[in-house]
Order: structure tokens, then C-alpha cells, then sequence
């Protein structure tokens, strides 16, 4: 297992090699998000911009528009949450090539705390026209989404895990912006996810395998924009959808599911995910039971759909 933190970094640092319009910033937390690997190498390039991370998205902003491809880290709490306007005014509005980083997603870093658990940074952004929003579910498909994003003009918002998770993609990966990756095929139900919980959610069919039903897994790691074709083909040859996220289901992977499925093709739908509840401390495990986010919360939620779609 690899650190998808220590896959942005690396992927980073390498592509600062190929591409010399690559800058990053920091705000005071690159051991952290791993910008380290990058500010070694790229002294001249890497921007400390300290606990001011208002600042740092408008000085972003600026090195976009003189045709830099600017990497702004920091933790998803703060830099989603502090720069709000920032980001809409200076970034979205113009539509300038900046990379928005947010580190220790979700509810997976540890022991860090909970004040430090990004679990409404997806439903900020997404709400901010123009931005696509990254949820890598590897180390893998991180190092691939980082060429990706850097190839794309536009502002964008990489979601970065703290800890290390299973690897999915072990033999390289076919990552595309806006596009969904089936990692295992089913008819009986379908599973949409997106991060780490594509790793919980392949364990969850692995138990639900072991009852006789067959569940397809779909990662979605681009949620905007999200690959409606994918969702509304699984809805159609399943019959049933179940989201998991590491974040609040307001606003994230679930909303925009449920959006794809109101829209074209209702079928019986839940979403796992932080249930509108603040969040505590603890380990990734613990957590995972007490939020019923869980391989075996998310089995129990297909064979509830599954019931659904019998009666």
C-alpha cells in the first residue's frame, strides 16, 4: 500500500522536470501534503506563502494569469473553506489555470483531529461554476490524474488522502478527466464510488460475492464533471446504485448521482457517506464502523436496494 499524499508528490516533482511552467505553492504544510519532494528540486519555483491561504489562491491566481501552471496545496479544510471567494472570484470567474490541492480528505487522517477533516470540501467546490473536482482512488491513479490536470487548462480541485490505502491500479491506470473507470463488473446491483472508498467498496462486493450476488464497481473519480453516461449505463443494466464517499453525502458523490438519476433514470438508490453528523478523531477503522461507511455498511446498502428492486 502507498500514501496517495506521497504519489502527488513524487508525480509533482517529476513533472516539474518535463514541464517548466509548473510552480507550486504552500501554505505552511508541505511536509504534510509532500510539496517537499517538489520544493527540493524546484527551489526557484516553489512559493511559501505561509498560514495565509487567502493570499496564497490570489497569488495562484496571478502566476495563471502570467501562463504558469500554479499547484496551491494545503489542507482541504483551508483551502476550500478559508478562500471561498477567493477561488469563485480570482480563479473561477476568469477561468485561470490553477490547481487547487486539498490534503487529509475526508474523514481517513488518522489521528490528526477532527477540526482537521475535510468532510464539506467537495460540495464547496462544486457548487463554484467552472471547477472540476478530483477524488483519485490510488496512489496510481493520483500519479496518473497529476499529468492529467496539468495538461488540462482550467481551474481544478485534487482531493489528496493522508494515509496509505490499497492499490487498485497496480498495473497502470486509464485515467481521463470526466470519465468513470469500472474496476469490477456485476448485474445485480452497481456501486459508485469515489477515493478510498473504491477500496472499501471492492471488499464490499467481495462479501456480497461470497452471498451469491454479483455487484458491479464503478470509480468515479472525476465527480465534476461526472460521467452521466457511466452512472445512468449502470442504472439501466443494474437496477440499483449505492454511492460511497468520504465525505458528507450533501453535496459530494451521492448528490450528483442522484441528480444524474432524477434526471434520466430512477432506479433504487443510497448514498453512504458522513450523514450530516460532525465528525470525531480516531482511526481510520473506528471511523469507518462508526460513520457506517464500512465494506460490510455498504453491503448491507445493496442488498436494501436489491430488496427494492424485488418489491
Amino acid at each position: 500500500m502507498v500514501a496517495i499524499r506521497e504519489a502527488f508528490g513524487k508525480a509533482l516533482a517529476q513533472l516539474g522536470e518535463i514541464n517548466k511552467d509548473v510552480v507550486a505553492l504552500d501554505a505552511d504544510l508541505g511536509s504534510s501534503t509532500k510539496l517537499t519532494y517538489f520544493a527540493e528540486k524546484f527551489p526557484e519555483r516553489f512559493f511559501q506563502c505561509g498560514v495565509a491561504e487567502q493570499n496564497m489562491i490570489g497569488v495562484a491566481a496571478g502566476l495563471a494569469a502570467s501562463g504558469k501552471i500554479p499547484f496551491a496545496a494545503s489542507f482541504a479544510v483551508f483551502v476550500t473553506k478559508r478562500p471561498a471567494d477567493q477561488v469563485s472570484v480570482s480563479v473561477a470567474y476568469p477561468g485561470l489555470n490553477v490547481k487547487i490541492v486539498g490534503a487529509y480528505t475526508g474523514l481517513f487522517n488518522g489521528r490528526t483531529g477532527a477540526s482537521h477533516m475535510a468532510i464539506e470540501d467537495i460540495s464547496i467546490m462544486r457548487a463554484i461554476p467552472g471547477i472540476v473536482i478530483i477524488d483519485p482512488a490510488d496512489a496510481e491513479e493520483m500519479r496518473c490524474a497529476v499529468n492529467a490536470i496539468a495538461d488540462h487548462y482550467g481551474p481544478i480541485y485534487l482531493r489528496e488522502t493522508r494515509d496509505e490505502w490499497p492499490e487498485i491500479f497496480t498495473k497502470g491506470c486509464d485515467f481521463k478527466i470526466g470519465k468513470a473507470s469500472q474496476v469490477r463488473n456485476g448485474s445485480d446491483a452497481s456501486i459508485i464510488s469515489s477515493g478510498v472508498m473504491t477500496s472499501v467498496s471492492l471488499e464490499a462486493s467481495e462479501i456480497l460475492a461470497k452471498e451469491g450476488i454479483d455487484t458491479r464497481v464503478i470509480n468515479m473519480s472525476t465527480i465534476k464533471p461526472i460521467d452521466s453516461e457511466a452512472v445512468i449505463k449502470a442504472a439501466k443494466e443494474t437496477g440499483t446504485v449505492v454511492t460511497a464517499e468520504n465525505h458528507n453525502i450533501y453535496g459530494g458523490l451521492g448528490s450528483a448521482v442522484a441528480e444524474v438519476l432524477g434526471e434520466n433514470h430512477p432506479v433504487p438508490f443510497k448514498r453512504i457517506g458522513i450523514r450530516d453528523v460532525l465528525n470525531e478523531a480516531g482511526t481510520n477503522d473506528e471511523l469507518l464502523v462508526k460513520y457506517g461507511m464500512s465494506a460490510s455498511h455498504i453491503a448491507e446498502a445493496v442488498r436494501d436496494v436489491i430488496k427494492r428492486k424485488s418489491n
